[in-house]
């Protein structure tokens, strides 16, 4: 048995329609999506040195409910973020 799945075309085709139909259900326009992306990484790019060309954000259903996955690849932490910014 093979470490890596493969996808057929027919398998993509549904997977991507599942993440429309998923978005459409909880009624996020694209633009929207796209917006909330770019606002955790803007937030989590605060403390670390994240790669923005290789982040993919997306719906998935765990556990029956629907769940914000996000994969940010961080290239460093950033060095002398105050522990608490907020505090002043």
């Amino acid at each position: 048995m093979s470490l890596f799945r493969r996808s057929n075309s027919g398998d993509v085709a549904r997977e991507r329609l599942r993440i429309v139909l998923m978005q459409d259900r909880i009624s996020l326009a694209p633009q929207l999506m796209e917006r909330m992306k770019e606002d955790l990484v803007d937030v989590i790019s605060r403390y670390v040195d994240v790669d923005r060309g290789k982040i993919e954000v997306e719906w998935r259903r765990t556990g029956g409910e629907p769940a914000l996955v996000a994969n940010i690849p961080v290239r460093s932490v950033k060095r002398g973020v105050a522990s608490d910014d907020r505090a002043s």
